[in-house]
């Protein structure tokens, strides 16, 4: 897929072989009138994860036996997690989040620093989320996308293990920096929303192509150097394939960033993502929120803002 925004081009490199693009492979469509058996939520760490594809782009099923992608992140018990998070002690505490709370510790088996996400227990939203996330992170690779190392599911109990991400994100450095922290210069919001867009191009270029649903700019996190990652798939969704244009979901996203037209019809294309990455570029730009209802009712919305300007 070609950049969509030509100033964030870098200089003219040598022709080369085209990468081949990530495949996912789907499962056989099953019949849609078929009743569906629900999965135990019960599972523990000794589980092999295998995943339906075709039921993960419509609400995820989890089934363990002989499936269609085997899932090679490593595995953790609840007990390795708590240790390493100091039994999840407030001051390890990195953020929280609509599904869950982040934590920062230190995985002794892995001599690593680690960002452990626990998912909150109650309700299948948070079990859907933590089953599409380890999916798209087992199966797509990018040095613009946030690194999974692993996920614990014991009994009711799920969570995620990413590299860690030193400087935060940006949502910190725009909107919320903190005392001893300089503003980001011009030519390191570029190197941001560059990356940024590079994350997205992979996942718009795998086969089929994946829309990543919720890029904002507390999403993209940043590691040294202010080297940008995108992150939290948990609403990632399989784009259309064939002739169809098109994938028809329930709604989902974050307010101010979800282009008009998925939020009216729920017909979600790619670019659905491309509108979002829109607004993180003004956000980038002017330093203003997407939505911020501190202002003058006129401003509060963004783009709104500047389309009126």
């Amino acid at each position: 897929m070609d950049c969509c925004f030509p100033c964030l081009r870098g200089a003219k490199k040598k022709e080369k072989q085209p990468p081949e693009k990530p495949q996912i492979r789907p499962a056989s469509v099953v019949d849609a009138e078929k009743p569906k058996q629900r999965p135990s939520s019960s599972v523990t760490k000794q589980d092999s994860f295998d995943f339906n594809m075709e039921s993960a782009n419509k609400g995820i099923v989890l089934s363990n036996g002989s499936g269609h992608n085997q899932i090679a992140a490593q595995t953790f018990s609840f007990r390795d997690l708590a240790a390493a998070t100091s039994n999840f002690r407030a001051d390890c505490l990195l953020g929280e989040g609509g599904f869950g709370r982040v934590y920062r510790g230190y995985l002794d088996s892995v001599s690593q620093v680690v960002a452990i996400k626990q998912l909150d227990r109650n309700g299948l939203q948070g079990n859907r989320e933590f089953l599409v996330e380890v999916l798209m992170l087992s199966l797509l690779h990018h040095p613009n996308l946030v690194s999974l190392i692993g996920y614990c599911a014991d009994g009711d109990q799920r969570l995620l293990v990413y590299e860690y991400m030193p400087l935060g994100s940006l949502e910190d450095h725009l909107h919320d920096p903190s005392p001893d922290k300089a503003r980001l210069d011009w030519n390191t919001r570029m190197k941001i929303a560059a990356g940024a867009a590079k994350g997205l191009e992979y996942l718009h270029d795998a086969s089929p192509p994946v829309i990543y649903r919720d890029l904002k700019c507390s999403n993209i996190l940043l590691g040294e150097r202010y080297h940008p990652k995108l992150s939290d798939f948990g609403l990632a969704k399989l784009g259309p394939i064939g002739d169809k244009t098109h994938v028809s979901t329930r709604v989902m996203g974050t307010y101010g960033y979800c282009a008009p037209e998925y939020a009216m019809t729920g017909q979600l294309t790619l670019k659905s993502d491309i509108y979002s990455f829109g607004v993180v570029l003004l956000e980038i730009i002017t330093g203003q929120r997407a939505i911020d209802n501190t202002r003058a009712g006129g401003e509060q919305n963004l783009v709104a803002w500047m389309s009126a300007s």
